[in-house]
């Protein structure tokens, strides 16, 4: 399993930071990448690719303006995403963590954790540079 981390000052107040993350419903009008969620209960949503790839998302922690945890699986990984967030007044520290093993490449480490690392570097960056873009404050 590859662990990777980002961690980014966003201009902007905890609550809105914490309510435009935790609103997954509204992921397609922010998130360059997903086109489509599918909340399935209070735990559990799946959002959808502009390919129509999907992953299914398990929250596994939730205190409010605080921390956000959950379990992740496709086709291709099975992890685990933190979230973190500290108020610094008019502005929010995010420290987000995902941790995730690939389920169908070659049994080679080397190029296993070369594609969980790039993966999981690439995908938390465009969820902060999507972020930062989408909140005006």
């Amino acid at each position: 399993m590859t662990t990777s981390n980002i961690k980014a000052v966003i201009q902007c107040d905890i609550h809105k930071v914490w309510e435009t993350v935790s609103a997954v419903e509204r992921y397609p009008t922010w998130r360059s990448g997903v086109i489509k969620t599918e909340v399935i209960d209070e735990k559990r949503f799946t959002e959808y690719t502009k390919d129509g790839y999907f992953t299914t998302f398990t929250v596994t922690a939730a205190e409010p303006y605080k921390r956000w945890e959950v379990d992740l699986e496709n086709s291709h990984i099975k992890g685990h995403w933190t979230g973190v967030f500290v108020s610094q007044g008019s502005e929010t520290e995010i420290d987000f963590t995902a941790c995730a093993a690939a389920k169908k490449l070659s049994t080679r480490p080397i190029g296993k954790s070369v594609f969980e690392n790039v993966y999981l570097k690439k995908e938390l960056a465009q969820f902060v540079a999507d972020l930062k873009k989408s909140l005006e404050c």
